[in-house]
């Protein structure tokens, strides 16, 4: 039991998060315990210095007043918890519009979100033209130019994925001014006839910032509190405000973004279906790097459905990232699974020996092993991921520049990690309270090209041997974790990963199955996290926000 916590707590550090040291090359860089994933209870920072309240609302106030208590009432049963080809259901029937759909989102965000004794501080701004966008797509709809089921759905951004609407800020203040062109991503969401309700909180600079701040903080958004223990249960990061607001209801979907855990962790931690996709199968142009090597964007939803509509909204070959691939001849549509002819029968899963003291874990491979499953108990393979710190270190520090002169507002004075840090010290207490030793990592570590070239090959390598060893031994098709568990491993082997919710720890707190498959399988995972989905039926919305 022992060797296993040991072995637990070096998996945990993979969630976008790494701490640094002056010292590269006398410690090991994979000796980051120290800003594994935390439950905090106590908080330096609640409520955002930065985000006024009522010049939040200013532009929807007039919009909202006829939007009463009663209306929001009788459309709850519509809205609360549907997937998405239902809520279209109900716009085609009649008894919904685009409009009041987005209106819905609003009047929720207001009431729960910011300042107040249920607040959440999820969402950090809002698209100032979101209801006559809206009010356009049901003239657009009754002119039957709905293609594609994301079609006038509100869908929450990240506040690291940058769209022409509201600034791109990372959730720091050297970066509150960021107008940018829209990403990828955004571009094809937009084409497909999605809404841009808004921008998500985040951890800072994607939680590879600060170090010993909790999951959720941003100096932008505040602190993301969690909807099933507010103040009690750690949001996930970096991803939390995309978590947070779909497990509240605050929107349709989000969309997060994943270097190790990103999306897994705050989904699982959540009650929410993240996906991480495999890197090259998503555009990154346009979103706030940490890691050319390892990032990727990827949907949060409330069920499996959702998610390969988001996805496949999402998807399109982008020329001016290096990892992007032509998903037509590689993956297909994602939304073209045909989920209800889905078989698990005899589809072979790993699970890890070392979960199975986990009662939520060995019951979600029950209700595997019920549709047909076959499940193959092996041994985590003794592999290590060294240098898994200086391969962030040293992506950033050249990424970050790259993205600020391709994409970020040129007015931006901030050009390097070295600018960000100065800039936090004419203000520390608002701009940094809880440090920003990780970033102080980023500016001391260096390598020569050679080197750099060896150290991700190296975890790359390593990553892959710990999947496809007993994948090969086994005749496996994929994997069993929990959470965000194996997301290192996953990261640098490029494999893509899925978590559906499974269930709640004695405490209340959500826990995730987490499904992970070979490259470009995407398909495939969506296929057997549905059928587990419907087998397990799980997700249960937070009580306080229904």
């Amino acid at each position: 039991m022992k060797l296993f916590l040991l072995f637990f707590t070096f998996l945990f550090i993979f969630s976008c998060k790494n701490s640094d040291t002056t010292e590269v090359g006398k410690k090991p860089s994979t000796d980051i315990s120290a800003i594994s994933t935390k439950n905090f209870t106590e908080f330096k920072v609640l409520d955002s210095k930065y985000i006024n309240k009522d010049e939040l609302w200013q532009n929807f106030n007039t919009d909202l007043e006829n939007f009463t208590e009663e209306l929001y009432a009788s459309l709850k049963p519509l809205v609360l918890e549907q997937d998405i080809p239902t809520l279209q259901q109900h716009i085609q029937d009649g008894n919904l519009s685009y409009e009041n759909l987005t209106k819905f989102y609003l009047y929720r965000i207001r009431k729960f979100d910011r300042e107040n004794e249920l607040s959440l501080n999820s969402v950090i701004a809002l698209n100032p033209n979101i209801i006559s966008e809206a009010k356009q797509k049901d003239i657009d709809f009754k002119n039957k130019m709905l293609k594609h089921p994301i079609f006038g759905m509100p869908i929450l951004l990240k506040d690291n994925i940058n769209t022409v609407e509201m600034p791109t800020t990372a959730g720091a203040v050297a970066f509150q001014n960021n107008r940018t062109k829209d990403a990828f991503i955004v571009e094809r969401l937009k084409e497909q006839g999605a809404l841009i309700l808004g921008k998500a909180n985040l951890s800072e600079w994607a939680y590879f910032f600060c170090g010993d701040c909790p999951s959720g903080y941003s100096a932008i958004g505040g602190q993301t509190l969690n909807p099933y223990g507010r103040k009690i249960m750690d949001t996930g990061g970096s991803s939390s405000g995309s978590g947070v607001a779909v497990a509240a209801n605050f929107c349709v979907a989000a969309v997060g973004s994943e270097t190790s855990g990103s999306i897994l962790s705050p989904s699982s931690q959540n009650s929410v279906v993240g996906l991480k996709p495999t890197i090259g199968l998503l555009s990154r142009s346009g979103i706030v790097p940490i890691s050319s090597t390892l990032d990727t964007p990827g949907p949060i939803t409330r069920n499996v459905t959702d998610t390969a509509i988001v996805l496949d909204a999402m998807t399109g070959y982008d020329a001016n990232d290096s990892k992007s691939i032509n998903t037509i001849s590689e993956n297909g549509n994602a939304n073209d699974v045909d989920f209800k002819g889905f078989n698990l029968k005899g589809k072979r899963f790993g699970a890890f020996k070392g979960l199975m003291e986990d009662s939520l874990y060995v019951r979600a491979i029950a209700n595997l092993k019920s549709k047909g499953a076959v499940i193959v108990e092996i041994e985590e393979e003794k592999v290590e991921l060294p240098d898994f710190l200086r391969l962030l270190n040293l992506d950033m520090k050249t990424d970050l520049p790259v993205y600020i002169s391709t994409s970020g507002d040129s007015s931006l004075n901030i050009k390097s990690v070295e600018d960000v840090m100065a800039f936090n010290l004419k203000d520390s207490l608002k701009t940094m309270p809880y440090g920003q030793k990780l970033f102080a990592g980023v500016v001391a570590d260096a390598a020569t090209d050679d080197e750099f070239e060896t150290l991700k090959n190296t975890l790359k390598t390593n990553g892959r041997l710990f999947f496809d060893t007993p994948m090969k031994v086994n005749n496996l098709d994929g994997f069993l974790s929990i959470n965000n568990y194996h997301a290192g491993f996953a990261a640098v082997a490029e494999y893509p990963a899925i978590t559906v919710p499974m269930g709640y720890a004695e405490n209340g707190a959500p826990k995730g199955l987490t499904l992970i498959g070979k490259p470009f399988s995407e398909k495939q995972l969506l296929g057997w996290a549905y059928q587990y989905e419907q087998e397990s039926k799980r997700r249960l919305s937070p009580e306080n926000y229904n």
